[in-house]
């Protein structure tokens, strides 16, 4: 791999991590992240120093805080973006240029949360360090392994020529996971990633074959605010008996509802772990636990069986009490858990008579935004590329 210091730059759909990767090293050279994007208070993080800030109205205010930051920003070789959909054109890191810009502006409704204040800090990037080529790797690649079988709808075929197919998401955390684990990676994984977004991806010898994403991020597991499956018609319902608008319907689907919505109390997992004694808390723990087991059920039927099961994200990574109750419907499959390791959220927190291995991985996505970044180099043989 060339040699090159990359920006990598991940956009939440309320917080800005900002990482430079000294490549070929595996860790970042410098870490840098605003939080609370968008309300009154936020925090900035600079390594392990984290301190209060006022909010930042939107990302590329967040963007410009963080940037004055840097250390010799001069010296960056490139800047790599997450960027969470490429529908059916990119599949492969790409250089930005007006024409992949304009590409992402007609996506950009599909994932009202992400892609629109990624556009914005990608522009406002490429007017702050004009010299410096910046490349979108995206998420949704990871999974163009998906067969016919997985990713179409049933929907007649003048909706699905619109693009509208399964697409699934959290591709960088698969693939971080994938490179991580390496030969310790089962046949026949199902990784369970359990952030403020969730996710479940089938993975036949590190390939996607089938994921619980669809054409947007909604759709699938419960997460912290998104509701996930949900009956189509019950936006209806409420569009045509209560006169809710769209923009009203997809705030409550995508901001609502989810941990927050079913508890009423926090979209915050630690937050609904101390109260876990309340009820409506209780019942959002238990619902979001046994859809995340079900689904490792329905995984299992993707790949033939299930040799591994792999816990990803925030949720996934630190909240030993939720992977113990999502194992613990797993046991007709001969899963069990070491509850020592699970305590101390160690790599391998399967008992070693367990008939599945369950292990938890630290993802980072800017390591596979930087690598993906540098490979471009590689391919193209040229550091100017896209400027």
């Amino acid at each position: 791999m060339t040699s090159l210091r990359v920006l990598a730059v991940n956009v939440g759909s309320s917080s800005l991590r900002v990482d430079v990767w000294d490549l070929p090293e595996t860790n970042p050279r410098t870490r840098l992240e605003a939080s609370g994007i968008g309300g009154e208070r936020g925090t900035v993080s600079i390594g392990d120093q984290r301190k209060e800030a006022a909010g930042f109205r939107d990302h590329t205010a967040a963007l410009d805080a963080l940037v004055d930051s840097l250390e010799e920003p001069a010296r960056l070789d490139a800047v790599g973006h997450r960027v969470v959909h490429g529908g059916l054109r990119y599949r492969e890191p790409t250089w930005v240029d007006e024409r992949v810009l304009a590409d992402l502006d007609e996506l950009a409704p599909w994932v009202p949360l992400h892609l629109p204040p990624a556009l914005g800090v990608i522009r406002r990037l490429r007017n702050k360090l004009p010299t410096v080529p910046q490349a979108v790797v995206f998420d949704t690649a990871f999974h163009a392994s998906l067969p016919a079988r997985a990713f179409e709808y049933a929907l007649p075929a003048a909706w699905r020529a619109r693009g509208v197919r399964r697409y699934g998401f959290h591709g960088l955390a698969c693939a971080d996971a994938v490179a991580q684990l390496g030969p310790g990676l089962r046949e026949r994984a199902v990784l369970l990633h359990l952030g403020a977004g969730c996710s479940a991806t089938a993975l036949n010898r590190g390939r996607s074959v089938d994921t619980t994403m669809g054409l947007t991020p909604l759709e699938g597991l419960m997460m912290a605010t998104r509701c996930g499956d949900l009956d189509p018609a019950i936006p209806l319902y409420f569009q045509r008996l209560e006169g809710l608008g769209v923009d009203e319907i997809e705030r409550v689907l995508n901001r609502e509802s989810g941990l927050l919505g079913l508890s009423g109390v926090s979209a915050d997992m630690k937050t609904l772990l101390d109260h876990a004694d309340e009820p409506p808390v209780r019942l959002a723990l238990d619902v979001f636990c046994y859809r995340a087991a079900k689904t490792v059920g329905a995984m299992a039927v993707a790949l033939g069986g299930c040799d591994q099961v792999i816990f990803t994200g925030g949720i996934g990574e630190h909240a030993g009490p939720i992977r113990a109750e999502i194992i613990g419907h797993l046991v007709f499959l001969g899963a069990r858990l070491d509850d020592g390791a699970n305590s101390a959220n160690a790599a391998v927190i399967s008992h070693p008579e367990s008939q599945i291995s369950v292990h938890v991985v630290r993802i980072d996505e800017g390591r596979q935004v930087a690598q993906g970044t540098a490979r471009l180099f590689d391919r193209d043989g040229a550091r100017r590329k896209g400027v």
